[in-house]
């Protein structure tokens, strides 16, 4: 998996670059949020459940079924939540949070080790990879993540994620002006 690090930098990169007039700390803290959240099913090994399994690590939240779901409810949520936002607005924070939520599979799906990811879970339990991966995979616990392990995730994540993220904006920006 890329690190939360890694989620979070993806997921502010989306916003800011596709949707920055609905970029605000709460519409930034709830993608990360979604970003990272497909990683809770690490708590399926606490109840015995194989990481191969479906409901395993990488299963069926790692889907974009799942994905794509939580993020529309959660922006439908958070819209309702609102002083009667313009549709518009709407709109465009539902897009950045299923976006946010998509990017983690996504990202996982380039990481260099793991199983692979049920992408199109419920209809196959397949655990697929990119066939390129560039991303160093992060280890499970927050341990072993202050480690040279950690470290060459960060590095990693930098170059493959958090550059390609800078270069979004920067052409972003460009292409407003």
């Amino acid at each position: 998996m890329a690190s939360i690090f890694g989620h979070a930098a993806a997921a502010a990169a989306i916003g800011q670059a596709g949707f920055p007039n609905v970029a605000r700390p709460a519409t930034f803290f709830i993608a990360a949020c979604l970003a990272a959240m497909p990683d809770l099913d690490v708590l399926a090994f606490r109840f015995g459940i194989p990481y191969n399994s479906e409901w395993g690590h990488r299963g069926w939240t790692h889907s974009l079924f799942f994905t794509i779901l939580v993020g529309f409810i959660t922006g439908l949520i958070f819209n309702s939540l609102q002083k009667k936002p313009a549709l518009r607005q709407s709109i465009f924070i539902v897009s950045w949070f299923v976006l946010s939520a998509v990017s983690h599979p996504l990202l996982d799906m380039l990481t260099d080790g793991g199983r692979g990811c049920a992408l199109w879970w419920p209809f196959s339990a397949e655990r697929l990879f990119f066939p390129w991966r560039p991303i160093v995979v992060s280890p499970l616990g927050a341990g072993a993540f202050f480690s040279e392990w950690g470290l060459k995730v960060l590095v990693s994540e930098l170059v493959w994620i958090g550059l390609p993220g800078l270069l979004l904006l920067l052409v972003t920006r460009i292409a407003r002006r």
